[in-house]
């Protein structure tokens, strides 16, 4: 079969829902005031930290970025499961999953690909205008979204922001299947927790001691914030940059590969009755 023609189910889906979620601009408004308020927060706990011990891997106007980032594009991160796929394993109506004529890994796989998508880029547009435009209008520019450190850095940030992508909708079927596989959604908290502590959310990985950067780079949630948003400022460049896309490619080739032999297993244990 052409590849084209294979592919053309999985890039339908993600593109109907895609524009299907654009649609929710008021809870985007919303999550945007609630993300500012934290943005401001977290810069100023940053800036008290600077002032006590200034000698850091990266300056104080790259972290202040680095936090705008976080808050543009929270909503890549894979903290929650899929609603829909949740209530269709409440119902039992997963079941039906199997008789599709497509690949359900891909099936799902393309649709958190669109969630993950769709959300940030409803709010990371007013968030660059408040942050990167309106505050160095107000002469608040210390406190902003810098632009890229070059044209080089913002063309390897765009990719390294698809891998987060994939590597987002990567972990969200995992959480799915495990959902489908235990019958509960709680176990997505714990997944929440290791994106919080060890993708950069809670504290720039860079800050972490210097005793722990090889494994913090090389360990599959940095890929989803640490490694682009310290491209997109230069911290990461040339070789350091390249290493850290091999990265996040490495990790979604690893969990599509683990997520598909999971859903093997799950989806042939689930047994369908009735007449």
């Amino acid at each position: 079969m052409d590849a084209s023609l294979a592919l053309r189910p999985y890039l339908a889906v993600c593109a109907t829902r895609f524009a299907l979620l654009l649609q929710y601009r008021t809870a985007a408004l919303a999550g945007f005031a609630t993300q500012c308020w934290w943005g401001v927060i977290k810069i100023l706990v940053l800036a008290a930290f600077y002032r006590s011990d200034p000698h850091q891997p990266i300056t104080l106007a790259q972290a202040i970025t680095y936090i705008w980032l976080q808050q543009g594009f929270l909503a890549v991160l894979p903290w929650n499961v899929d609603a829909e796929i949740t209530q269709m394993v409440e119902t039992g109506n997963v079941g039906y999953e199997r008789i599709r004529p497509i690949d359900t890994y891909f099936y799902w796989f393309a649709r958190e690909a669109a969630w993950r998508t769709a959300a940030p880029l409803l709010r990371v547009v007013p968030m660059f205008a408040l942050a990167g435009i309106l505050l160095p209008l107000a002469g608040l520019g210390d406190w902003s979204w810098r632009l890229p450190s070059s044209l080089t850095a913002f063309a390897f940030f765009v990719v390294s922001m698809g891998l987060a992508v994939l590597l987002s909708a990567a972990i969200t079927v995992l959480m799915d299947i495990m959902v489908t596989a235990f019958r509960t959604s709680r176990g997505s908290g714990v997944v929440a927790g290791f994106v919080n502590a060890l993708s950069g959310m809670i504290v720039p990985l860079a800050l972490l001691p210097k005793s722990l950067q090889p494994l913090l780079f090389w360990q599959p949630f940095a890929g989803l914030v640490d490694i682009p948003y310290r491209i997109y400022f230069g911290n990461f460049a040339g070789a350091a940059a390249l290493w850290g896309l091999a990265a996040q490619a490495m990790w979604v080739v690893i969990l599509v590969l683990l997520g598909r032999l999971f859903m093997a297993r799950v989806m042939a244990r689930i047994d369908m009755q009735g007449g």
